[in-house]
């Protein structure tokens, strides 16, 4: 082990002990994510609410709904019969339903056999809503406490104020022959209706938009309970079917980061993993290898000799010869790159030329009677394979 590698394993080491004494040293942060999870005891679980079920409905079974409300109440139905084999209540308390379509099409029917469904959340299934004729609206520029009150006054004393994870959602459209207003909920001078019973065939929907009220945080202060007793108090006695936040399956559509990442000394260790291979790979990116000399290739010889070979015809004043040789040349790129026969340049050639190579016709004519008239002269001068070569490069170019 040589002493470079020491040094890392010493810095790694006191980064561990640094990172856990830093974590050991601060305070642990409160989780003030909304989970409404029967599990979590954390402010907005609903942990209190569930282990208290049993005070509140001393005479019923609770049951956890651990699949869709479809899933578990087809379950119980009987199509011979076309009865459900269970009864009772079924309960949801989450900031947004995710009951489906299916699903919530399957509480209706179950409350229509003479069943009681009450849902506590903001955002109610569209598909209840339709079948109930209820509207429900937003208002989102509210500020301040709330005040949420029953309309019984056998509950006038149970009315409570409320101040944090409000929201002001509120019944705005409602069937007045179905429909019994239970509570309100005020903002400053505004007051609406958030808490509603809707008969529907032989049971009833009670629907509240102020889940918050359920949670943690708020039942353990002041006697906020008092308010949740009394909301309660209106369902009746027979099976309580708890809709749980942790359904079967749920976890394995999770990432596995999704665990780790909730957990202050997991995450802690996961960004630490990830630093460490970072700086792992910054420091073994040097080289490990002597220098390898960079060899040369062989130069390509053929462009000096073509020069070499032009400038020994040049000086040699042959200029026949060398305009015969870029007439010859001329002639063969003709031929390989647009397949034109070059035996006769009459003005057939010089038409099927132009359009295979989509150049002017006067051009191209220019271009060949200068060749035609170069190759009938016996004595060419200069100026005569200038004019040619400059043709010649016009028409690669143009």
């Amino acid at each position: 082990m040589n002493k470079t590698l020491k040094i890392y394993i010493g810095l790694l080491i006191l980064l561990f002990v640094v990172v856990i004494a830093i974590d050991f040293s601060k305070p642990k942060p409160i989780n003030w994510n909304p989970t409404y999870n029967e599990l979590h005891k954390i402010p907005y679980g609903t942990f209190i609410l569930h282990d208290q079920l049993k005070n509140l409905f001393p005479d019923s079974e609770i049951k956890n709904i651990k699949v869709t409300p479809y899933e578990y109440f087809d379950a119980f139905y009987s199509w011979e019969d076309s009865l459900y084999n269970t009864s009772g209540t079924y309960i949801l308390i989450d900031h947004f339903s995710e009951v489906d379509e299916v699903s919530a099409q399957e509480l209706l029917d179950f409350a229509s056999h003479g069943n009681d469904v009450f849902i506590s959340s903001n955002y109610i299934p569209e598909k209840i809503l339709d079948s109930l004729s209820i509207d429900i609206k937003n208002q989102f520029d509210f500020k301040g406490k709330a005040e949420l009150s029953f309309s019984n006054p056998l509950f006038k004393k149970d009315s409570i104020t409320i101040k944090k994870g409000l929201s002001n959602y509120y019944f705005s459209e409602l069937d007045s022959l179905a429909t019994t207003v239970l509570g309100y909920q005020k903002f400053n001078t505004i007051k609406r209706i958030n808490y509603i019973k809707v008969e529907h065939g032989l049971g009833n929907f009670f629907l509240h938009l102020q889940p918050v009220v359920f949670t943690n945080y708020h039942l353990l202060k002041n006697k906020n309970k008092k308010y949740v007793s009394a909301a309660l108090s209106y369902l009746n006695d027979g099976t309580i079917h708890f809709d749980s936040q942790n359904k079967i399956g749920a976890d394995l559509s999770r990432s596995p980061l999704r665990f780790i990442l909730s957990k202050p000394a997991l995450r802690n260790a996961w960004w630490l993993a990830l630093a460490t291979l970072i700086l792992f790979m910054i420091f073994n990116a040097k080289r490990r290898q002597r220098i390898v000399n960079v060899i040369k290739p062989l130069e390509n010889s053929t462009i000096a000799f073509t020069k070499t070979i032009g400038n020994l015809y040049y000086e040699t004043k042959d200029h026949n010869a060398i305009i015969e040789k870029k007439i010859t040349y001329f002639l063969e790129h003709l031929r390989r790159k647009y397949y034109v026969d070059t035996e006769l340049l009459d003005d057939k050639f010089v038409k099927n030329l132009s359009l295979k190579s989509n150049k002017d016709k006067e051009d191209v004519q220019a271009l060949i009677n200068l060749i035609l008239n170069l190759k009938a002269k016996s004595n060419c001068t200069e100026a005569d394979l200038l004019q040619l070569n400059k043709a010649i490069e016009d028409f690669y170019t143009k």
